[in-house]
């Protein structure tokens, strides 16, 4: 179960670095380069990619909602806080700062992916999803 989580997660992390992180090997900027050459393979791949993304947004929404996101924004923004107190981060590397953007939204539908599973663990209750009928 704990892989499932982990690999939730790690799918995050690969679609959003893939679509776009501060090196030259993303989505973005391979598109703003390319756009005169490439314009139907970058429309098709940002399609792909924007399907990709829609699937962990509304499962997010649907699962933790905007709420739940946000509170869980605010306590990786606070842990960030506190690292920078204590001296142990220093946010002046904007490279830096896009990676921790990263993760934290990587993080946010990795467990928007897997509430369920994390709600049932922690609360024993079983999910089931509500059909109109």
């Amino acid at each position: 179960m704990t892989m499932g989580i982990l690999l939730r997660w790690l799918g995050a992390f690969l679609l959003i670095s893939a679509i776009f992180n501060p090196t030259s090997w993303n989505y973005v900027t391979w598109a703003r380069a390319e756009w005169d050459r490439q314009m139907p393979l970058i429309v098709f791949l940002g399609l792909i990619l924007a399907v990709a993304a829609m699937v962990y947004v509304v499962a997010t929404m649907r699962s933790i909602g905007l709420v739940g996101a946000l509170v869980i924004a605010a306590i990786f923004a606070a842990g960030l806080w506190v690292l920078t107190d204590w001296g142990l981060l220093g946010l002046d590397n904007s490279a830096l700062n896009t990676w921790l953007a990263i993760l934290v939204l990587s993080l946010i539908l990795g467990i928007g992916m897997s509430w369920s599973i994390l709600r049932q663990r922690l609360s024993g209750q079983q999910t089931t999803d509500e059909v109109d009928g």
